[in-house]
């Protein structure tokens, strides 16, 4: 389980001050995909990567199967499998390579990656580009290898940054059937996004954020009932004017 509680985080510069995070919760449950929904620059990274221990709040308590990201930041780095939007692959190294050395960073043992990269390889059908370098892959095949790299170690808690961002239609669906599938494990999935139809097909429940804020948080049923509609979209734009964010939506 991941607990996010009152956490604000705010980005100075010499020119302002931005608060990306305002006294933000949410929680998300094993055996179910929660969804950050919200438009670009609203805090979802800043939210996840507090959550992954990349970021420290300012204020609030962030906890991770019940270790607090400040006080056990190790324990809780052991615990999740974090792939963010910003995750770029590059270098000589081959996919099979690079997935040995991040398993040898989690202290994976050689043979438990060898099995976990033939499980990862066949499912998201990476045999035939395992031995190419990272530089020669395609967008497709970089995002499946990152998703290696960040499951090599069969984390309880997988955080995806725009998990779908930039792919094929095809790929796109690889993905999104792996995380339904770590739902079905048992595991705690928590993504971000800013579309509409990701979420929709993904999420049991989403938090919509706005300029840092939590503006609206339910199961995606209980959303589309309480505002009359069968489309997240119109639940978005509705609760975009409710804040304020939309003057005419």
């Amino acid at each position: 389980m991941v607990s996010v509680r009152n956490v604000s985080k705010t980005f100075t510069s010499r020119r302002k001050r931005v608060r990306a995070l305002d006294k933000v919760s949410f929680h998300a449950e094993p055996g179910e995909i929660f969804g950050l929904l919200g438009p670009n620059g609203a805090g979802k990274t800043t939210a996840l990567r507090i959550v992954a221990t990349l970021l420290k709040p300012d204020e609030g308590e962030v906890a991770v199967n019940g270790f607090n990201t400040l006080k056990k930041p190790q324990q809780v780095r052991k615990r999740i499998g974090f792939l963010t939007s910003d995750m770029r692959l590059s270098g000589n190294l081959s996919a099979r390579d690079l997935i040995f050395f991040f398993g040898d960073l989690n202290r994976v043992p050689r043979d438990m990656t060898v099995q976990r990269m033939k499980e990862l390889s066949d499912y998201l059908e990476m045999e035939d580009f395992l031995e190419r370098s990272v530089d020669k892959l395609s967008t497709g095949m970089k995002q499946k290898a990152a998703i290696a790299v960040s499951l090599i170690h069969d984390p309880e808690v997988i955080i995806f940054d725009e998990p779908t961002s930039g792919l094929d239609i095809i790929t796109s669906k690889t993905v999104t059937d792996f995380l339904k599938d770590f739902r079905s494990k048992g595991k705690t999935v928590i993504i971000s996004t800013h579309v509409m139809a990701v979420a929709e097909k993904l999420c049991d429940r989403v938090g919509i954020i706005l300029e840092g804020k939590i503006a609206e948080s339910d199961t995606l049923e209980g959303m589309l009932q309480r505002y009359s509609t069968n489309n997240l979209e119109d639940v978005f734009f509705n609760v975009a004017q409710k804040a304020g964010v939309l003057k005419n939506a």
